[in-house]
């Protein structure tokens, strides 16, 4: 969750942008964008410090030299799937309202089954969700599933990806609307050009090309 861990980075440290990018491996112009609040979404931050991944100590000597880079006490743990529903923490499990809501809003395209397999959780919550007559609609807020802990990045990637291929997303579409506007106006004017003929009026002649050209 390097996001989220930079969002907490920006807002409890004085480490430089620069120090942040390369810790989390991230774009310099990410950080920036996190610390300007434009990111695509509010996130919440993750302490890496409390995630035994970086020390005090370690942050200290960043913020005393720019020119530090801060080295990671240990990797991320690794989430290991077995067969069968996914095990939740209870205290991530109030969450997942808010997880899922982010889902159906920001990937409509995936089904209720897969969101099922990512967050954890079954379909009768996830409908209540999607019609609004779950008990806590009111208090659900969506949130990116990713930075709530319910599920990975690139189990979410995988899911999007697939649910994109079956609906067709990732084909091309092929806008016609404009060459069918150009049609049509052309067809207006040969039946202007006809009943000025016929009325014994000025012919309206126009040219195609110089018509349309841009």
């Amino acid at each position: 969750m390097p996001h989220a861990t930079a969002s907490w980075l920006v807002d409890n440290t004085a480490l430089s942008f620069d120090q942040i990018a390369e810790f989390c491996g991230l774009h310099i112009l990410e950080v920036q964008a996190i610390a300007d609040d434009t990111a695509a979404t509010k996130l919440t931050g993750r302490d890496p410090v409390r995630a035994h991944e970086l020390t005090m100590e370690e942050i200290e000597k960043g913020q005393a030299d720019p020119d530090y880079r801060l080295k990671m006490s240990k990797g991320p743990d690794q989430v290991r799937r077995t067969k069968g529903p996914r095990y939740t923490p209870v205290s991530k499990r109030q969450d997942k309202p808010d997880g899922i809501a982010w889902i159906i809003r920001n990937h409509p395209e995936i089904s209720d089954g897969a969101i099922g397999k990512l967050i954890g959780t079954t379909r009768t919550t996830i409908a209540a969700i999607r019609d609004r007559t779950h008990w806590n609609i009111a208090n659900i807020v969506p949130k990116d599933p990713v930075t709530l802990g319910l599920t990975s990045q690139r189990e979410l990637d995988a899911a999007v990806a697939k649910a994109a291929k079956a609906a067709g997303i990732e084909a091309p579409v092929v806008d016609a609307r404009l060459e069918g506007d150009r049609e049509a106006l052309l067809e207006q004017l040969r039946a202007e050009r006809e009943a000025a003929s016929r009325e014994g009026g000025p012919a309206v002649d126009y040219d195609r090309d110089t018509l349309f050209k841009s």
